[in-house]
């Protein structure tokens, strides 16, 4: 864990000097005038950031089972925390995710479920990102743009496919009997206790998988979540004074995202999304500047949603605390177990 951490806090050093870099090579003042010319443009940003968060919290939300299905409410919450710890946490951009299982846990939904909802849904975010990206590499190639652009991000599509394939493979049977072989190697309650949680784990992941009305479902909300985020590169270049069109905004916005994936590592991707959109935007000759300005006011999106999302984090874990103290209190002085609590106030599953 204290690998992680110290990984995390240096690739933010590094994304952070970087993003500083950038931003006097640019001009400083060009990139404040451009930003200063978005103005209320901005808010406008912020909402559309909101409205994307909102629909990939229903495709989240579909992948559930009717039956064990939580509130559409809980996961919209959640889904703002996981936002907020990937962008603004030295957690790398999967942080969040491992945070939202846990908290899923907090409105009785089972752990194993949990996470097997997260994993599934991570898949599907991702899968649906390579097709947005591929889509923009498309419209690139239409455009008669920059072919080594275009070559570029082919490559990258192209290194992305074995490892979605890898991802889906191990949460099938394949990854079930790695796993198993794994636990099988060793003796003791703590590897039978491991194996039980496994075999629940991957039980739930087969019945994710096996409804393909709602896996469809969700991945045709996370795509229509990633092309709603076109609507932020259309609205800051139209508040600039440099409007661009809905192919070129396309291409921006699925390409940033493409790097931003490749630069999971780093928190936020600092420093590879300013680099990124400052390529991608030379393409159809917007000038450094505003292309700063641009993920600069994304990042204010960024703080926009997941301030609020790190919040509702904290308030969570802190009920929890509270509801677990006065329970472990209410049964000292009655002699009774202390049993699980969730944040609704009825007993966790």
């Amino acid at each position: 864990m204290r690998i992680v951490r110290t990984t995390g806090l240096l690739g933010l050093l590094i994304g952070l000097a970087v993003l500083i870099g950038l931003t006097v090579w640019s001009g400083a003042a060009l990139v404040r005038e451009a930003i200063a010319g978005i103005g209320f443009g901005i808010v406008l940003v912020v909402l559309v950031r909101a409205g994307t968060a909102s629909i990939a919290a229903v495709g989240w939300w579909v992948l559930f089972p009717p039956k064990e299905r939580p509130p559409l409410s809980t996961c919209l919450s959640l889904r703002f925390v996981r936002e907020g710890a990937n962008a603004l946490l030295p957690l790398g951009q999967v942080g969040g995710d491992l945070i939202g299982a846990r908290l899923l846990t907090f409105f009785g939904v089972p752990g194993a479920l949990a996470t097997a909802s997260v994993i599934v849904d991570v898949l599907v975010l991702a899968v649906t990102q390579a097709l947005f990206a591929m889509t923009g590499l498309a419209v690139l190639v239409w455009l008669g743009a920059d072919s080594s652009v275009a070559w570029i991000a082919a490559l990258g599509l192209a290194l992305a496919v074995p490892a979605l394939v890898g991802f889906y493979v191990v949460q099938r049977r394949g990854g079930h009997r790695a796993f198993g072989w794994v636990l099988a190697r060793f003796r003791g309650d703590w590897a039978r206790y491991a194996s039980a949680k496994i075999d629940r784990l991957f039980v739930d992941l087969s019945a994710l998988h096996a409804s393909r009305s709602r896996m469809t479902a969700s991945v045709v909300l996370h795509y229509l979540d990633w092309l709603t985020g076109i609507g932020e590169v259309l609205v800051a270049f139209w508040f600039m004074g440099h409007p661009v069109s809905l192919a070129e905004a396309l291409v921006i916005e699925s390409l940033m995202h493409a790097i931003r994936g490749a630069a999971f590592a780093i928190p936020g991707a600092l420093g590879a999304q300013e680099g990124g959109l400052i390529v991608l935007c030379a393409v159809f000759g917007i000038p450094p500047d505003q292309a700063m300005a641009l993920s600069l006011v994304k990042r204010v999106a960024d703080l926009a949603t997941g301030l609020p999302g790190l919040v509702i984090w904290q308030w969570m874990e802190g009920r929890r605390w509270r509801e677990r103290r006065d329970l472990s209190a209410a049964a000292t002085s009655t002699g009774a177990p202390v049993s699980g609590t969730r944040v609704s106030g009825t007993p966790a599953a």
